[in-house]
């Protein structure tokens, strides 16, 4: 099987390398504005756009984690009292 295949009945179509299957790619559509912005932070840290777009998808994902974990202590905390009585 080659990198770029096509066939009917039986055979697996596969149109993309398989490379293409482990990671992800996309089109990401910025504003001039945002576009500018990126553009700036990444001559500000050294790093190419791309990467400045990676940083700040992992800190936003890492953000919402810690959020949830607040969110989740906060209510154990508050409600420890309520949460005792319904596990009994």
């Amino acid at each position: 099987m080659g990198r770029f295949e096509a066939g009917g009945g039986n055979r697996r179509m596969q149109l993309v390398p398989q490379w293409y299957h482990f990671y992800m790619a996309m089109n990401l559509r910025l504003s001039d504005e945002q576009t500018i912005a990126l553009r700036r932070v990444a001559s500000q840290e050294g790093v190419s756009m791309q990467e400045a777009a990676l940083i700040a998808v992992d800190e936003y994902v890492s953000r919402r984690s810690k959020r949830l974990d607040s969110a989740i202590e906060r209510v154990l905390s508050e409600d420890k009292e309520l949460l005792d009585r319904l596990a009994q």
